[in-house]
This record gives structure tokens, sequence and C-alpha cells, in this order.
């Protein structure tokens, strides 16, 4: 293949000598693309780490000022101790304390901040349980997960209906059960958030009250539609809503 005296090949020598030329070429090609491959590979998991670190970053300092916000409700409690404005910096309080957990739960993918449902919803339903004594939460979720912007109001709801079975549903000595359940698949893309007690059953709503009209707002919000069903066996709210926008 080498020679210092010119030669004659044969088509036989030819054709051997294009495909070791070829062979080498795609081995030299191989090795030569491994290094480039290696690094985008490594440029890409080091993005997904600053991402990683960024969101957790972010999630550190809005957790903290969750807590400078909550911190300030707990002076004005004190400073203004009357009923109806503890009711009201509570519910306040509350809803902020659903909204924080919902930053806690985020994780990062490409397509943007998502939070795990089922995790947030036990978070969720822990801090709400630890407001009343006696009364036991159950939850039974699928796994889903939504981005922050509709996993939010979703946990808002989930609060309100919770909260107001806390007040209304049993009376200020007798236990009782709130159920929370997250389904998949009902319906064409949709899923349902119920959550039920076995209290003894609404009046009729205080058309003052800001709770049912929260919960619709925020059903509207996300696209969803909200049903609730009362009777002395207990009081029923279903939020059917799509998975996908």
């Amino acid at each position: 293949m080498d020679s210092t005296r010119p030669r004659d090949f044969s088509q036989d020598t030819i054709e051997f000598l294009t495909a070791a030329a070829a062979l080498i070429a795609a081995f030299v090609q191989r090795h030569t693309a491994e290094p480039g491959e290696a690094a985008r590979a490594a440029a890409a998991a080091l993005e997904a780490q600053n991402r990683d670190v960024l969101l957790r970053e972010m999630q550190h300092r809005v957790k903290n000022s969750f807590q400078l916000i909550l911190a300030s409700i707990a002076i004005q409690k004190r400073r203004h101790p009357t009923e109806d404005v503890l009711r009201a910096l509570d519910h306040v309080a509350n809803r902020i304390n659903a909204i924080s957990l919902a930053h806690d739960q985020l994780a990062p993918r490409e397509e943007g901040q998502i939070v795990k449902l089922s995790d947030y919803l036990r978070a969720l339903c822990l801090s709400i349980k630890q407001q009343a004594e006696g009364i036991d939460i159950d939850v039974q979720a699928d796994e889903l997960e939504l981005s922050i912007d509709r996993a939010v109001p979703l946990g808002l709801i989930l609060n309100e209906a919770a909260t107001n079975s806390l007040k209304h549903a049993f009376g200020p000595d007798a236990g009782g059960r709130i159920s929370v359940k997250l389904v998949a698949g009902v319906g064409y893309g949709e899923g349902r958030l119920t959550v039920s007690d076995n209290g003894r059953g609404m009046t009729e709503p205080n058309p003052k009250g800001s709770g049912l009209k929260l919960i619709a707002a925020l059903a509207r919000q996300i696209g969803g539609r909200v049903d609730q069903e009362s009777s002395d066996r207990g009081t029923t709210t279903s939020l059917m809503f799509p998975l996908m926008t």
C-alpha cells in the first residue's frame, strides 16, 4: 500500500484500499465525536444541576418571604384580638400556607416548574390537621403532576373545603373524619378532587361568606367546575378539572 516505486494496482487491490479507508475513517470519526458527545452530556448535566440549585435557592427565598408575611399576620392578631379580626387573619394565613407548601414541592422540568400533586396534597392535609384535635384526614391521591400555576388553585380549593369542614361540620367536642381523594382519568382528560366529611351537614350557605365564592373563582381559573352536596351524613365538595390546558 505504501511504495517508493510506481506500481500498478489491480481492481481488487483498489477495492480493498477503498474498504480499508472507509473503515479507518469511520473509526476516526467515532473517536473524534465521542469527546464532543461527552462534553455535551456534561454540559447538560451541569445545566440541570444549576437549574436545580437556582430552584432551591428560589424556594428558600420564597419560603422566607412567606414566613415574614405569616409573622406579620401573627403580630396583627396580637394587636387586634377581636373574634372577627382573628378569624379573617386566620383565613389569610391558611391560604398563604397553602401557597407556601406548593412552592416546597416544586420540581424542575424542561417544560417549567412542576408540582407533584400527591406529595403536595398530603403535606397540605397534614398542615390542616394540626389546626384541630380529634379530626382525622385521609388522603388518597393518584400520581399526577401539574404546573405550579394550576397546582396552587387546586391546593387552595382543598384548603377552603377542608377548613369549612373543620369549622362547621363537627361539634366543639366531637371527633370526625375528612376524606380527600384525587383521581385521574375521570371523563376525557380530566381529574377529580373530592373533599368529604362525616359531619352534621351544612345549613344554608352564608351569603357574606368568602369560602364558597373563592372556591368557585379558583375552579374557573383552572377551567374546572365545582359541585357540593350536603346532608345530615356529611358534606362533599367535588372539583372536576382538565389535566391539560
